[in-house]
């Protein structure tokens, strides 16, 4: 972990612009992060904003961070505490707004990207749209877009690929899981992060969904035995900042911020296949985990016949989110994702 966190902040001072940092007045900033338990927040947004940044900033800029669930905030309050001016600045998971707007699924629909490379290029293609609709519809302004590593399937009972899930009981965390999990015969189960341990404990549910790595930080491996090295989706989280507090900055200010959170989100982006890798490789107990404690999960690799399903349930995926986001959705989504990938959505 001293490692990883060591090169991290290396490449993170790379990107110091420290003749700009001589314009920049005496700021703090209030931000607050992702799941303070997750590796996304203790290796990227803690760094970043506690020591990356003052040091860019050449001390002119400073800010202190907590997670949002530390702070006793609802994953699904944020956007909205975010447009309020409430927070400041801060990191939510797209899958919290999908019920509020299915077009935050649009990046992050279930077997739509199967590596991180697929992942970055529908984010990147989708992104000015929702810069546009936080702006108009939230008064929030965009800074960027991250990941967490691949979201694979952790079960506690014996799976040797997709067609086993027929049956099962499996936590999901977004509507699209749900759709996939439901697709191939499987019923989708809610209940927050913290619940899933317990829940695989005692056989509340079989299987539960979540990064690679998220689920070796939060112990999952001690609670299941066997791990699917295939991705369903990413759980991709903005990066944002409320629309008067970015609009109050002078334009060097804001030229800083944005130029150093590009600099984070390419940095995390460049760890997702990397600790997907590592969170496969520490759940199972490989001889390439560095970590100290290694779980005894069966690692279960995808046949061809898993990647052919996995497809098809794409196509069921994409046409039950079509029906339920709107008209312009749908076009947004079909010129960009649908344009680099060949697949079409339809109302």
């Amino acid at each position: 972990m001293k490692i990883r966190l060591a090169s991290t902040l290396a490449a993170l001072t790379l990107a110091a612009t420290p003749a700009l940092a001589q314009d920049l007045p005496k700021t703090h900033l209030k931000i607050t992060g992702g799941l303070s338990n997750l590796t996304a927040y203790q290796d990227y947004e803690v760094p970043f904003w506690t020591k990356h940044v003052p040091e860019a900033s050449k001390g002119q800029v400073t800010a202190e961070i907590k997670g949002f669930n530390d702070m006793g905030i609802k994953g699904p309050e944020l956007l909205r505490l975010m447009g309020s001016g409430v927070i400041e600045f801060g990191t939510a998971t797209l899958a919290y707004f999908a019920s509020d707007n299915p077009i935050n699924e649009a990046i992050d629909l279930a077997g739509l990207a199967p590596d991180a490379k697929t992942a970055r290029e529908v984010t990147n293609l989708f992104e000015p749209v929702y810069a546009k609709t936080y702006g108009e519809g939230n008064r929030v302004k965009l800074l960027g877009i991250s990941t967490y590593p691949a979201q694979v399937l952790f079960c506690n009972a014996e799976i040797k690929g997709l067609a086993d899930l027929k049956g099962k009981k499996v936590r999901t965390s977004s509507r699209t899981q749900a759709d996939f999990i439901e697709a191939l015969g499987g019923s989708s189960v809610t209940m927050a992060f913290g619940e899933v341990v317990p829940a695989l404990q005692n056989r509340v549910v079989d299987c539960a969904i979540t990064g690679s790595l998220s689920g070796y930080s939060a112990k999952w491996y001690e609670v299941s035995t066997h791990l699917v090295a295939l991705p369903v989706n990413w759980n991709q989280q903005i990066h944002a900042v409320n629309g008067k507090t970015w609009a109050g900055f002078r334009p060097e200010m804001q030229k800083f911020l944005q130029t150093q959170v590009n600099t984070m989100v390419n940095q995390i982006w460049d760890a997702a296949a990397r600790q997907t890798q590592e969170g496969y490789d520490c759940n199972t107990g490989a001889a390439a985990c560095t970590q100290p404690v290694k779980g005894k999960m069966t690692l279960v690799q995808p046949s061809a016949a898993d990647r052919e399903l996995l497809t098809k349930i794409r196509e069921q995926v994409i046409a039950k989110w079509a029906q339920r986001c709107s008209a312009q959705c749908v076009r947004d989504f079909n010129a960009t994702i649908g344009k680099q990938l060949g697949v079409t959505a339809k109302k």
